[in-house]
């Protein structure tokens, strides 16, 4: 399936299990991959036959600037469920979510989750 491929956005917020995180705060980059049908866009150069990027990265910054999650599973939950829910041509969403200054005791680059989620994944809620 075609999509919509959205790599490193970052974003400045309080997210963490720790009582530091949530008053220093810290970066957190997202990668994204929106999966849908881009033919119609392709054949009509019409933004209303696609999503547009512009409008995935302002629903993906509502979410990491107005909420507060102790884990990034659930940001990266959240912001799977918030794509599919506000865009109805995105058929699947793959998160990929780094916190590249989490608080462990050894020296990495970054921790990450990567989740995906369809819209079958919440039909039965």
């Amino acid at each position: 399936m075609d999509r919509i491929i959205i790599r490193d956005l970052a974003f400045f917020a309080y997210h963490g299990v720790y009582e530091e995180e949530a008053r220093l705060g810290q970066r957190f980059y997202f990668d994204l991959d929106c999966y849908l049908d881009l033919k119609p866009a392709g054949l009509s150069d019409d933004e209303n036959d696609t999503v547009r990027y512009d409008h995935i990265t302002e629903e993906v910054e509502r979410i990491v600037t107005t909420q507060r999650f102790k884990l990034i599973e659930a940001l990266a939950e959240q912001v799977a469920r918030a794509l599919l829910d506000r865009f109805s041509k995105i058929q699947s969403v793959q998160v990929k979510l780094r916190k590249p200054e989490a608080p462990v005791p050894a020296i990495v680059k970054d921790i990450a989750v990567e989740i995906t989620r369809s819209r079958k994944d919440y039909d039965n809620e």
